[in-house]
């Protein structure tokens, strides 16, 4: 069994075939699907999706694009929100200075309220970084030693030195389709030599499609694509690569068992 540790069930490519989706992906081996908010207005209808199929959990939180529509967003609306009982994460959040979509000190300040309430309710957090490592680490690792955490790096891309020391912080790494992509060689070289325990599998659907379905809208069932890879990589069967990965899942996601 996989598992697609994170996917956009609502977002349009997939929220149109949503029943048609979950069905293709089930066929592919996936047993266990994600579902990433991204802004407050998306929490019901995740959720929603959630609490109709068992197999589907949800997410809350605000993507840092959408940080400056939240700015005022306390911790209390995400603590309220995660109570849920198909609510199992909080994210995803983080840092995004490639795009810049949100002022970058919003961005911090609605970071450091997610991690505040990863650490209260115990529920692991979901990182975006993209060209944002240093401040990235900085304040996870500040925030850190105010008190633990659980949070995992989703769609990992970053440099091999941001991996160690995320990895040396207690966090999981999610690797998503760009693993199979030509040119991400380096990256290759970071996903053969992750720890066998800290290690997940997502799409991120519908963006990112892995080879051989780059051009197409990416689906939860292309998991499997991109963990044969990955096992490739790393020298091992799929099988082994999805039991250790589906394992991790459970033991970060605790809630979801």
């Amino acid at each position: 069994m996989l598992i697609d540790s994170h996917c956009h069930l609502e977002y349009k490519g997939l929220v149109e075939d949503q029943q048609g989706v979950l069905a293709r992906a089930r066929a592919a081996g996936l047993g266990g699907f994600l579902s990433i908010s991204t802004r407050q207005r998306e929490w019901a209808q995740v959720i929603g999706t959630a609490e109709r199929e068992a197999d589907v959990w949800a997410s809350v939180g605000i993507h840092p694009h959408e940080a400056d529509g939240h700015s005022d967003m306390g911790e209390g609306a995400l603590l309220e929100a995660s109570a849920h009982s198909k609510v199992i994460a909080i994210g995803e959040t983080g840092l995004d200075y490639y795009y810049d979509h949100s002022d970058r000190e919003t961005q911090k300040a609605l970071f450091r309220r997610h991690i505040s309430v990863a650490r209260e309710t115990g529920l692991p957090l979901i990182v975006h970084t993209r060209e944002a490592e240093d401040d990235t680490y900085a304040i996870m690792a500040e925030e850190m030693e105010k008190g633990a955490y659980p949070a995992l790096i989703h769609c990992f891309t970053a440099s091999a030195d941001f991996g160690r020391k995320v990895l040396d912080l207690g966090l999981t790494i999610s690797l998503s389709g760009i693993v199979t992509f030509k040119n991400a060689k380096d990256l290759q070289a970071i996903a053969a030599e992750l720890p066998e325990d800290r290690i997940l599998v997502e799409t991120d659907a519908p963006f990112l499609a892995p080879v051989p379905h780059r051009g197409q809208v990416c689906e939860p069932a292309f998991t499997a694509d991109t963990a044969r890879f990955v096992a490739g990589l790393r020298g091992t069967t799929p099988e082994a690569l999805a039991e250790a990965t589906t394992r991790n899942f459970f033991n970060l996601f605790r809630k979801a068992a």
